[in-house]
């Protein structure tokens, strides 16, 4: 019988062992995953005011009272929740302002997505207002397909929809409803 108990506990102690070894695996990425159960951002930042060059050159400047990264994320981003003041600098160095309540960069993209009482005044003056606006980074263009009105030196036109490069040489309102001409 002590044979029998002997084979039994052998047995048992190497199913014990096989059953850890194989149970045993890198698991630094669930470690890194962590935080994302608890829908935290990775850091929080206040008063950001960041200028983007490339090349020497000035590309954006980017002014915001709080930032939030969630670059711990799959789709990582980084939000602006109470808003932000973007200008865009265009070739020629003339820059471009866009304000607006709410933003959200996201990273794999580049693509900045801006809300709420979003005002954009071009270097000319020209103003467009509408409640989102997204900016391509890469491309270097902005669109939207929401209710704008769009201010030129003598018109306003409203329409559905915008569409412009950073130069803003073909700014085009989409869906126009109405072209209304002001004296000044």
């Amino acid at each position: 019988m002590n044979s029998l108990v002997k084979h039994i506990i052998s047995t048992m102690v190497t199913a014990l062992t096989v059953t850890m070894f194989f149970s045993c695996r890198d698991n630094f990425k669930d470690v890194q995953n962590i935080g994302l159960l608890s829908n935290k951002p990775i850091t929080e930042a206040d008063n950001i005011n960041t200028k983007y060059t490339d090349s020497g050159k000035l590309k954006s400047h980017l002014v915001s009272p709080k930032m939030l990264d969630f670059s711990n994320r799959e789709f990582s981003f980084v939000e602006f929740p109470q808003g932000i003041d973007f200008t865009i600098y265009d070739d020629k160095g003339n820059k471009s302002n866009v304000v607006a309540n709410f933003a959200m960069i996201y990273n794999d993209t580049d693509l900045i997505d801006l809300q709420g009482n979003v005002i954009l005044t071009t270097h000319t003056n020209d103003t467009l207002f509408t409640e989102q606006l997204f900016y391509d980074q890469k491309q270097e263009w902005m669109f939207t397909n929401k209710p704008v009105k769009f201010r030129q030196k003598d018109q306003i036109m409203n329409g559905t929809g915008f569409d412009s490069n950073k130069n803003f040489t073909n700014a085009r309102v989409l869906e126009m409803s109405g072209v209304f001409y002001v004296d000044e």
